[in-house]
């Protein structure tokens, strides 16, 4: 985004102007839903996040102090209304008893050389679990510590989902390579 929404429509939105609440969804919607996506295993999963999403930030938009950037305050909003969808409809995120995954070599990988499309298809493939802590860590940002507040783990949970996360993500990507674990 090139520039942040007008000051005027986001005090009308505060004020629950319907006109302005349609151009803040406008604006927003299409990154917001990129963040839905990516903590969704289905498309319908992602529109019900962002549908719930909007609904929290019109509701505590007033709540915004204007400290920090407002996309960066929309993220948060958005990341913790994807866990807490999971969360209430017992898509659980399973963090202990997903299958080990054999250790495969890095032989020039890195996820830096892929592209926006193809990590996500990759990621839309993972384990949800391994999924949303590749999300939170790699993506938001979030530090241990506040992964294990967030899905009530510990740290050590935490470091060691996303050790496995990043297996995971090789592993698919180098069977879509055709390659069995790294190796030609």
């Amino acid at each position: 985004m090139s520039k942040p929404i007008d000051e005027k429509i986001l005090k009308a939105c505060i004020n629950k102007d319907p006109k302005a609440q349609e151009a803040f969804y406008q604006y927003y919607s299409s990154s917001m839903y990129g963040i839905c996506l990516r903590y969704s295993s289905q498309v319908e999963d992602a529109q019900d996040v962002l549908q719930e999403g909007f609904l929290k930030v019109f509701e505590k938009l007033s709540q915004f102090e204007g400290k920090g950037k407002l996309e960066a305050w929309l993220r948060q909003v958005f990341v913790r209304t994807a866990l807490e969808h999971y969360r209430s409809n017992k898509l659980h995120l399973n963090l202990t008893g997903i299958e080990e995954i054999e250790e495969i070599g890095n032989e020039d990988f890195s996820m830096a050389t892929l592209g926006q499309q193809e990590i996500l298809q990759i990621m839309n493939q993972m384990a949800i679990g391994y999924k949303t802590i590749l999300n939170l860590y790699a993506v938001e940002g979030y530090a241990h510590a506040e992964i294990a507040e967030l899905l009530g783990i510990s740290e050590g949970t935490s470091k060691s989902q996303l050790a496995r996360a990043r297996q995971q993500f090789k592993s698919i990507w180098f069977a879509k390579q055709g390659y069995k674990h790294g190796n030609n």
